[in-house]
């Protein structure tokens, strides 16, 4: 499914003429303001926005500062929530499944996270997701890819989407609607100017000590960036909309707003050079975005200068409407969105130097047994994913060492970075590879021992598969290209099509199919099926 674009702010009433309308909300609690939309999701799958508000609450003050959330700012958080809740109420915003609430890193870093999350969820019943970084990075794709779909200037160059947040800093490099690079960095303007004042250094030095992590930053992103394509730089987030508004203000209603670096860098120096103070005073800001707004310019500007761009795009696109196209998805899992898991998987594997071809081949019979067996392992799409990329990435860790190359595929594997896939999901994924030979899962392992009942029997399944399609290709030379899976008499009978004696085959599912027999009490018997036979 191809996300739709998130349309301008629409009447309720108007809204309200679709009988089959969805009406929706997001509430994302970040750093400095807690912050919710409304919309309503039309037949097609198009997002309407009916009302958007921010509430400021200095959740990243805490969290980065002292390392938990104070009791008052928690309770102030609770009393936000309920009055977000009593506008909800009004919209007939009252079912579970038409409400997610998100917290991003100040609430996921902080020390009483879960504490915070239990007294948020009894004083108000709202259950928060807190993000992690892939989560992030994918519901930013997610938000922007509309405004990559209609914009001709983003057609035939590299888009280096950027959003200098108050905790991190969110990179995605993509050419059209493909991601190339995906990143979320710990570096976020408020973190910085937290981080400044704990160094207790002078203030004519913050500048020069902000100007070293940025450019830390700065250099790793300019390393993915191909120097001989064209470059356009699409800036996201707050602060730099209130640069061009002051910068560009007849612009403003434009889904991509154009400012001119020489003028941004000059700009930025003038907000440098005054206090929170003047800032609150002079451009009527806010105090938590008078602290921000400074470092994260400065960010933006050093960017555009490595990348030695004349010009950057400024767009209104943020978290929540990224969060409102997913609520508008019937399928979180879509064919793109697993197309682009994919490609950063096999980028990552091509790093590795992996056989490519044995990886795909094992990753294809894994689905076809995925498939052929739904009713005995009774998993969903997601875990037809994570099998997929399990079976992908299975070994990768042979370009660490031959011995024991299972277990250095689930190191590579779980401190890997994929595209969309959360920290939980990498460590299902690393651990099915890891159990592809060898030693059955034991709940004294490594990363299965952290995990519920339930997902350590997701691993053991899938790996069960695993092991099945990693025999099918026990020669390395892809003799077995496709196969058909069925039940006959209490068996499994997997019919592979191959011109060549399957003997190899035959013997190594044999030795690697203990695990399966174990988890689903049936054995396994290899046919070959001419493709005479066949026709």
């Amino acid at each position: 499914m191809s996300a739709q674009p998130v349309q301008s702010v629409v009447p309720a009433a108007a809204a309200s003429d679709r009988p089959s309308a969805k009406a929706v909300a997001v509430i994302d609690m970040g750093a400095n303001s807690i912050r919710m939309a409304i919309g309503q999701i039309d037949e097609a799958g198009r997002v309407h926005k009916l009302d958007t508000l921010s509430q400021a609450v200095g959740l990243g003050k805490d969290s980065f500062g002292k390392g938990f959330i104070e009791r008052a700012t928690v309770e102030q958080c609770v009393g936000v929530l309920k009055n977000y809740r009593q506008i909800l109420s009004e919209y007939q915003i009252t079912e579970p499944d038409q409400v997610r609430v998100v917290a991003t890193s100040a609430v996921r870093e902080a020390a009483n996270r879960l504490s915070f999350l239990s007294r948020v969820y009894v004083a108000t019943g709202f259950q928060i997701d807190p993000m992690d970084y892939s989560e992030v990075n994918r519901t930013t794709y997610l938000g922007i890819q509309p405004l990559l779909a209609t914009e001709p200037r983003l057609a035939d160059c590299q888009s280096l989407v950027i959003e200098v947040g108050s905790g991190t800093t969110v990179v995605l490099l993509l050419q059209q609607q493909d991601v190339n690079y995906a990143h979320t960095f710990s570096m976020g303007s408020l973190r910085l100017r937290k981080t400044l004042e704990s160094y207790d250094a002078p203030a004519t030095r913050f500048r020069s000590i902000m100007e070293d992590h940025i450019c830390k930053v700065v250099e790793q992103v300019g390393a993915q960036v191909a120097a001989e394509q064209a470059l356009e730089l699409v800036a996201l987030g707050g602060d730099i909309r209130f640069a061009a508004a002051q910068l560009n203000p007849a612009g403003t209603a434009s889904p991509l707003v154009e400012i001119p670096v020489d003028r941004l860098e000059k700009f930025t120096n003038q907000i440098l050079g005054l206090s929170v103070d003047d800032l609150v005073r002079q451009h009527h800001l806010t105090f938590p975005d008078a602290e921000t707004v400074g470092p994260a310019l400065l960010t933006y500007t050093h960017l555009a200068r490595a990348l030695q761009l004349e010009h950057l795009l400024v767009s209104n696109v943020n978290l929540r409407d990224g969060l409102l196209q997913q609520m508008a998805g019937p399928d979180a899992w879509s064919e793109e969105f697993k197309q682009q898991i994919i490609r950063s998987a096999l980028d990552m594997a091509r790093r590795f130097h992996f056989d490519e071809p044995h990886g795909l081949l094992v990753a294809n019979l894994s689905l076809r047994l995925f498939r052929g067996l739904q009713d005995e392992h009774q998993l969903g799409p997601r875990y037809e994913m994570l099998l997929y990329l399990a079976a992908l990435l299975h070994d990768v860790g042979y370009a660490v060492s031959t011995q024991s190359h299972h277990k250095h595929s689930m190191y590579l594997i779980q401190h890997s970075e994929l595209f969309g896939i959360s920290q939980k999901d990498l460590l299902l994924i690393a651990l099915v590879a890891r159990y592809h030979r060898r030693a059955l899962p034991r709940p004294i392992h490594e990363g299965y021992s952290s995990l519920a009942w339930r997902d350590r029997m997701t691993v053991t399944k899938l790996a069960a598969l695993l092991r099945v399609a990693d025999a099918l290709d026990r020669s390395n030379h892809q003799r077995i290209q496709d196969i058909t899976c069925v039940l006959e008499e209490g068996r499994v009978v997997i019919s592979a099509q191959s011109a060549d004696d399957l003997s190899l085959e035959q013997l190594a599912l044999q030795q690697k199919c203990s695990l399966f027999q174990e988890v689903f009490g049936m054995p396994i018997v290899l046919r070959r099926r001419s493709p005479a036979i066949e026709a």
